[in-house]
């Protein structure tokens, strides 16, 4: 009994001893895979790095190539400025179409004499149908590394105004900035805009009855702004103006320099997908224009006090809710001379007005609503120590739903019910259908 058993426990050594040394060739064999797929990926990887290495020599070299200026000269400023990218040699240009079909109740005679009683003799210059609001073209372009020259020129039927042509400053140190030629003042929020830039087709009324249709419009002076290094963004800034908006002011008023801004810009983040945005600012100087009372020239002195507000929240990228408002508040203090006559009387106006808007947007859809109304806290109007009435506090309702087919067009939809003619008490109901098209480099709008 004891041989098998002695020659069973052999056999079961020789087993185990077989299968440790089968199981270690096993371990040895996957290792040497492993070490084997691990050298082909570093060499895959080595041969796409230069693959990347490659591609990007031939990158630059096609580059330098195409930039003749940049090949000569190595050290020659980079273009930037508000488009930025392209040569100093190769000015960026764009042109906006806008376009625009035009209904209302009233009559184009009814619309040319409409007022605003108490505030502006300016009638609308609307004509109902198929319009054509302007083809705006601008230019921008880097001069040197020191200054950025821009030019807007808008064309109407009536040929080609020069809205716009200024120098602005890109290397003064410690946030300074100076603005020089004819430019829109950045007095209030919508006055800085373009017309294409409105969140509607037209201004708000406030706007209408202290400054006109375009608001102040561009102004041929000078701009310096501070940016100082604060925990939040604050912008302050002045500007000497020629004075030439002819409801506010007037070419006449003095043969130099007649109107001046104080402004202050400031935001802040309220949360990681909103921010709000207020602005204090006043604009003033001399008044002489035959705009404000029918049949008279006015003359004297102007302060329009401005606070513009914004809070935008913007939760994704491609939605986003602005709510938007501002109020502004005119004194003028001077005489009114009768056309007719040669009578004067002393004229003293303490008047405001504000506009509340918001405007929510989705994917290519819009949709936004705005009041408007005058004379909410002032409404002094004196003439000859008299009180003028002129029957009631001039607003306006209105809605707009916008779609845009892509970035570089936009259909709206504005209806508006218009109560600003207080003396007639004729209703304006209007309903605009407003086509923008855009092509080329165009700077984004400001916040």
């Amino acid at each position: 009994m004891k041989k098998p058993r002695l020659i069973s426990g052999m056999f079961m050594l020789l087993l185990s001893l077989f299968s440790a040394t089968a199981f270690a060739e096993d371990q040895n064999e996957r290792l040497n895979k492993l070490e084997e797929s691990l050298k082909s990926q570093q060499q895959t990887i080595e041969q796409q790095q230069r693959n990347i290495d490659t591609l990007k020599e031939q990158v630059t070299q096609k580059s330098d190539q195409s930039s003749p200026t940049a090949a000569s000269s190595p050290s020659s400023p980079k273009a930037s400025g508000l488009f930025g990218g392209s040569a100093l040699t190769n000015p960026n240009i764009s042109l906006i179409l806008d376009t625009y079909g035009y209904s209302s109740n009233l009559t184009n005679d009814e619309l040319a004499n409409r007022g605003i009683p108490g505030f502006t003799t300016q009638g609308s210059d609307q004509s109902k149908g198929f319009n054509l609001r302007a083809a705006e073209l601008f230019i921008f372009s880097p001069v040197d590394p020191y200054s950025n020259l821009y030019i807007n020129l808008p064309v109407t039927e009536s040929g080609m105004e020069l809205e716009e042509a200024y120098i602005v400053t890109t290397a003064l140190p410690a946030g300074w900035q100076v603005k020089l030629g004819k430019f829109k003042s950045n007095f209030s929020r919508l006055d800085s805009q373009h017309p294409h830039a409105w969140d509607f087709w037209d201004i708000a009324l406030p706007y209408r009855a202290f400054l006109g249709g375009e608001g102040l419009g561009g102004e041929k002076g000078i701009q310096l702004t501070y940016l100082p290094a604060l925990p939040i963004y604050t912008q302050f800034g002045v500007e000497a103006l020629q004075g030439e908006n002819d409801l506010l002011f007037g070419q006449g008023a003095n043969d130099g320099p007649h109107a001046f801004a104080f402004f202050v810009k400031s935001s802040v983040d309220t949360s990681d997908n909103s921010t709000f945005y207020v602005g204090p600012s006043v604009l003033f100087g001399e008044t002489k224009n035959q705009n404000i009372i029918p049949g008279a020239e006015v003359a004297g002195n102007s302060a329009l006090y401005g606070l513009e507000a914004v809070w935008k929240w913007k939760p994704a990228s491609r939605e986003s809710l602005t709510i938007q408002g501002e109020y502004l508040l005119l004194t003028q203090t001077g005489d009114a001379t009768d056309l007719t006559t040669a009578a004067v009387d002393s004229l003293r106006r303490k008047q405001d007005g504000f506009y509340i808007q918001g405007i929510y947007r989705k994917n290519r859809w819009g949709a936004g609503a705005r009041y408007d109304l005058l004379d909410i806290f002032q409404e002094t109007f004196g003439q000859g120590g008299v009180q003028q009435n002129f029957g009631g506090k001039p607003h306006r309702e209105t809605a707009s739903l916008e779609y845009n087919p892509s970035e570089f067009t936009r259909v709206r939809l504005q209806l508006s019910h218009d109560r600003s003619d207080t003396v007639t008490g004729w209703t304006n109901n209007e309903a605009i259908l407003q086509v923008h098209f855009g092509i080329g480099a165009h700077a984004g709008h400001a916040f």
